[in-house]
């Protein structure tokens, strides 16, 4: 979940009340946020089950350096207090101290719920942003909008620069999606123009350099910049780059990387021309609602933002920022019925204002709920429902007995599996656990089975080698984990009881997890008999009885070929006519190819198989 680092003076200056920090953190932790304070590991575990959070810490901008940069980088931080308070993720609106005081006091019944408003200019016309067509080759769309009046204090001006950086990390995918631009309007002259251009044909001069350069030039020049490094691949590899300028060809940025030094906001700065380009259009327009709407009520007239006329390059046209509003439905019922509570319509109403959305009540059961702009996370009743257990107060809600009676039942599957763990385990065996995931050679190559990979689901884009595939198989986690273990006495013997991963047209996704149990005798002799007699005392839990007479009920062992086992020292195990398993004494170059050196006798069967058969 994403953090903002909070001063504590600021804050209650602007919550208009000098409360304690005890008092600071109950007002958060009922607010469904939370705000460090000393709590044990089971109380910080119950807070984050119950609200989805977790625990930060009151520090300052000194020891944040300190940790981040080293104690010489420290020198001259501020040493004011910071509270590091981690909020929902979906919460975008809460990001900056402004959101995040605005809905406190709302919440706290000590401010009115604002009224976001999209104005034209009382005089002059509308600003433009024009997108052009080559635009599509990189990043199609681009939104705008213009925040007229502001008044900049250092404070002010932080916070408008960390909400950038928070929506970039978050919302806007590290840029990907989108990235945003503001620029000082009385240094720029529309109508503004969106375009994409040969890098070496875009020369200007970016924000804190002192010479121009182009495209081409930035590229080379922020390769080793650790905070714009990241973002040089969006754009690198293609044929051109997006650039936005002026009606003067002055350029106010190339998105998503860097804007211009000519046009860069100052604290001196009153209207600032807001741009974002992007691949996906609905997540621009939520990100200029939620930026602007932020900083709206520093205009000065407050919370109204100036639209701007975006044609995009399909010639479509709108006045940009939408700021609509949205309207839901709840009935009473759902909402006493599903948090446990007793609530009228007008109780219920209240609550809902509390949390910074609008409420009319329509009659004893239904209530309108009006959801502003910045509150994007609404998007069915049950997010309502969320916001009205906030303000009810879920500690407040009395424990109750359900009405309805069910008998809970564990999968016969799991049974049968945590049982057959303390059987194998008093037989000496040591369980392990090992990833599901694991290398094409792993279950191939290194097993002497490549056919093994057509029958395994696959890793589109694996990040490691060691996680390519899904597991067929338990034995190569066996294998390698006595290669990390090699300096244990011998002799070594584990097993394991887990899912594999096996391809199955039948299923609706393609794939199934099917449970094995896996274990391996590895020691100077092979220990076959070892082996076998793990597999008898198996099946003698399982109440499976031998079979002297193949083909009757019960099991019996058979010859059989399996390339990972010693010709002659492999054996299928049948229960009731049917393959569940098979067991041997590993062939040499499996041994090998996992760097042991001692002989190795293993077992492997599918329980799912071995039960459904009974």
């Amino acid at each position: 979940m994403p953090t903002i680092n909070v001063n504590r003076d600021q804050l209650f200056r602007l919550l208009d009340t000098q409360f304690t920090e005890e008092e600071f953190d109950n007002l958060c932790f009922e607010f469904g946020i939370d705000l460090d304070t000393q709590f044990t590991e089971e109380e910080f575990d119950n807070l984050c089950f119950e609200f989805g959070i977790e625990l930060d810490e009151v520090t300052s901008e000194k020891q944040i350096k300190s940790k981040e940069q080293g104690m010489d980088r420290s020198k001259g931080a501020s040493e004011d207090v910071l509270y590091r308070i981690e909020i929902p993720a979906n919460r975008y609106d809460l990001l900056c101290i402004e959101g995040l005081v605005r809905a406190l006091l709302i919440f706290l019944g000590k401010a009115e719920i604002p009224e976001y408003r999209s104005v034209e200019p009382p005089k002059g016309k509308l600003q433009q942003l024009i997108v052009l067509p080559n635009t599509m080759q990189v990043r199609p769309y681009a939104v705008a909008a213009i925040l007229r009046g502001i008044h900049f204090t250092q404070e002010i001006y932080e916070s408008f620069i960390d909400l950038q950086e928070k929506l970039h990390q978050n919302l806007c995918r590290k840029r990907s999606l989108v990235a945003i631009g503001a620029h000082d309007l009385d240094t720029i002259k529309g109508p503004f123009f969106y375009d994409a251009r040969v890098p070496n044909d875009i020369k200007f001069r970016p924000l804190k350099q002192t010479k121009e350069y182009t495209a081409t030039e930035l590229m080379d020049l922020y390769s080793t910049d650790d905070h714009l490094k990241p973002f040089l691949h969006i754009i690198k590899d293609s044929p051109v780059y997006p650039v936005i300028y002026d009606q003067n060809n002055v350029v106010l940025s190339m998105p998503p990387i860097i804007n211009g030094d000519f046009s860069k906001i100052t604290l001196k700065t009153k209207n600032i021309f807001i741009e974002m380009t992007a691949t996906d259009l609905h997540k621009a327009q939520l990100v200029l609602d939620t930026f602007v709407s932020m900083f709206s009520e520093y205009c000065e007239q407050k919370f109204t933002v100036e639209s701007v006329e975006v044609t995009q390059s399909d010639t479509s046209r709108a006045l940009l920022p939408a700021l609509k509003y949205r309207e839901e439905t709840v009935s009473v019922d759902y909402i006493n019925t599903n948090l446990g509570i007793k609530q009228n319509a007008q109780q219920i109403s209240r609550l809902i204002q509390r949390m910074s959305l609008g409420a009319e009540v329509l009659s004893d059961q239904l209530i309108k709920v009006r959801i502003p702009p910045i509150r994007q996370d609404i998007l069915h009743a049950c997010d309502i429902l969320e916001d009205v257990g906030i303000a009810y107060g879920y500690n407040n809600i009395e424990f109750t007995v359900p009405k309805t009676q069910t008998i809970g039942q564990q999968f016969f599957i799991n049974k049968v599996t945590d049982q057959l763990r303390y059987e194998i385990a008093r037989c000496g065996y040591t369980e392990i656990l090992t990833f599901s995931l694991c290398s094409r050679d792993d279950i191939g190559e290194k097993m002497r089975r490549k056919d093994s990979l057509s029958k395994a689901v696959h890793i589109s884009n694996p990040k490691t080698y060691d996680f390519q595939v899904g597991r067929t198989s338990l034995l190569p986690g066996l294998l390698k984990t006595v290669y990390s273990n090699k300096n244990i006495p011998l002799p070594l013997k584990l097993f394991e009881i887990s899912d594999v991963i096996l391809k199955d047209g039948s299923e609706e996704v393609g794939a199934k997890n099917e449970r094995y149990l896996s274990a391996i005798h590895y020691n100077k002799n092979p220990g076959f008999e070892i082996i076998h007699g793990l597999l008898d005392r198996i099946l003698q839990v399982l109440e499976i009885p031998f079979s002297a007479n193949k083909g009757g009920a019960g099991y019996f062992i058979r010859a059989a070929n399996d390339c990972r086992f010693l010709t002659g020292r492999c054996a299928e195990i049948v229960v009731n006519d049917k393959v569940v398993g098979v067991m041997g004494v590993l062939h040499p170059q499996v041994i090998t190819n996992f760097d042991l050196s001692q002989p190795c006798s293993a077992l492997e069967l599918s329980l799912q198989t071995l039960i459904s058969n009974q």
